[in-house]
């Protein structure tokens, strides 16, 4: 029994495709499992940040004084100038790290006011008050 040369083509061509496909689902899955490995990573490093930013901060006192003199320069701004866009947003962030959340949230409130299409400042103001009503 022999192979005719058709024969033998045809065969060598069905392992060939063979071959070519179980390798091209060796590449898809490998890829596809790189993709989740990927964003797996991704998730749990975003669930692990905002538990980090939680851990509150040992300050020095040269850090404290530096913060009480940005933020009596910040409220100079605002004498002279009370919308001052910047100044409001600076103290609002300076206030909330010197645990003055009460006050961080009223600058934030007219902040809000002030920009109403900002939904930036519409986030922080919601989570200022969110911990604010956790304490």
């Amino acid at each position: 029994m022999a192979i005719s040369g058709d024969d033998y083509l045809v065969k060598r061509r069905k392992q060939i495709e063979l071959k070519q496909r179980i390798l091209t689902y060796i590449s898809v899955l490998s890829f596809g499992s790189s993709i989740l490995f990927g964003a797996v990573n991704t998730l749990r490093e975003s669930w692990e940040k905002p538990q980090q930013a939680a851990v509150p901060v040992i300050q020095s006192v040269d850090g404290e004084l530096q913060q009480q003199a940005k933020e009596k320069e910040y409220e100079l701004v605002l004498q002279r100038e009370p919308n001052n866009q910047l100044a409001l947003e600076k103290l609002s962030l300076l206030r909330l790290e010197m645990k003055d959340t009460k006050g961080a949230i009223a600058l934030m409130e007219k902040l809000v006011q002030q920009h109403p299409d900002r939904q930036d400042y519409k986030v922080v103001l919601r989570n200022m008050k969110k911990r604010e009503g956790e304490r």
